[in-house]
């Protein structure tokens, strides 16, 4: 497998509306890509090519913190995902990778994301460090968060706010 995690580009747009749509197995994602692009709340946005095609996706949208001492900034990491047939292959662990690297490089601190705690921990999430993140969407173990560049590590407390899109999926 020839696998390069890139950028995304505006002639994939169609290639990750279906990854996504596979993926989930309905419209929901692949609305909110098109959603949050279209609104510029994308901060990141990768594609995992196979010799030329689309088979993988990842998307990192601004988001915030509202705390009692003000607003801190972070990132939503949803959604990612990576055609059927091409699952546990490695691909969704490539993309995580490569697209929390490139946040850490733009100089992000706190990413945020719902998903499968087994998963997202082996990428250094905690869902003890989002304990006190209120999120509208819930989460329990699988609301996890991450600290990129941060030298300490105290609880952050405070209600994430996600942007207009995100409404869709409440």
């Amino acid at each position: 497998m020839n696998l390069l995690i890139r950028p995304e580009r505006d002639e994939d747009w169609a290639a990750i509306r279906r990854v996504n749509q596979l993926a989930f197995g309905g419209d929901a994602e692949a609305d909110l890509v098109d959603a949050l692009r279209e609104g510029g709340y994308v901060e990141v946005s990768l594609v995992a090519d196979v010799d030329g095609c689309v088979v993988g996706h990842i998307l990192f949208s601004r988001i915030t913190v509202t705390t009692e001492a003000g607003t801190i900034p972070a990132l939503s990491l949803a959604p990612m995902a990576v055609l059927p047939d091409r699952q546990r292959q490695g691909i969704g662990k490539e993309l995580v990778r490569a697209g929390l690297d490139v946040c850490r490089e733009k100089g992000h601190d706190l990413v945020l994301v719902l998903g499968h705690p087994d998963y997202y921990q082996s990428f250094g999430f905690s869902s003890e460090l989002a304990r006190e993140i209120e999120s509208p969407f819930g989460g329990g173990e699988a609301w996890m968060a991450l600290r990129l560049n941060a030298v300490e590590s105290e609880p952050i407390r405070g209600k994430v706010v996600f942007s207009p899109p995100f409404g869709e999926l409440e």
